[in-house]
């Protein structure tokens, strides 16, 4: 199975996303988690990569773009994969299709969180607390929805389109969540 997860920030994307790998047996690969650990590793991604973060804008396609090439190349994604956090522009999705045509392969489907802007806001706020995470200031998180809503949100209307989303109301416990997730996933693979 190869699934996109999509969803504004803080709509428990990657709570939900290493649940749903686990359930199909596939590597859930999130473009944050990697620019995060490059980010505290100090590599030259990392350094270049901070700069649009702390800002809330996106990571340049170019360098988004290689490591997601890279990493969906590797051997445990050979049978598949969930990617969080990519793609996230028109580009982006373009880009993608041009790899898995490459691979000979087409993605099965795109889980679409949706929740509400405002317990979005209060729910990053609160994280930035437990978890201390400077690049999570309520203009940060403000503008982060904003570049959501402008770049990535129209990409649902095109995976829509192609007949691939699978929406779930991102709202509620994380186990209640996962549930409905499980249900529409496991419903749809069946058909």
């Amino acid at each position: 199975m190869r699934f996109l997860i999509m969803g504004p920030p803080g709509a428990g994307k990657g709570t939900q996303a290493t649940a749903v790998a686990e359930h199909f047996g596939v590597p859930a690969i999130s473009t944050g988690d990697i620019f995060r650990a490059n980010v505290a590793q100090g590599t030259p991604l990392g350094i270049e990569a901070k700069r649009y973060m702390d800002a809330g804008e996106y990571v340049p396609d170019s360098v988004t773009n290689n490591m997601v090439r890279d990493r969906i190349a590797a051997g445990d994604a050979t049978d598949g994969f969930l990617l969080d956090g990519y793609p996230r522009t028109l580009a982006q999705v373009a880009e993608l299709d041009g790899m898995l045509n490459d691979a000979g392969h087409e993605l099965d489907a795109v889980l679409v969180l949706t929740v509400d802007r405002e317990a979005i806001v209060e729910r990053l706020l609160k994280r930035a607390e437990v978890e201390g995470r400077a690049d999570d200031t309520e203009d940060v998180i403000r503008r982060r929805l904003e570049v959501y809503a402008e770049e990535t949100e129209p990409l649902v209307s095109v995976y829509d389109e192609r007949g691939l989303v699978v929406a779930v109301d991102g709202m509620g416990e994380i186990d209640e969540v996962q549930g409905r997730i499980f249900a529409a996933l496991d419903a749809r693979t069946e058909d």
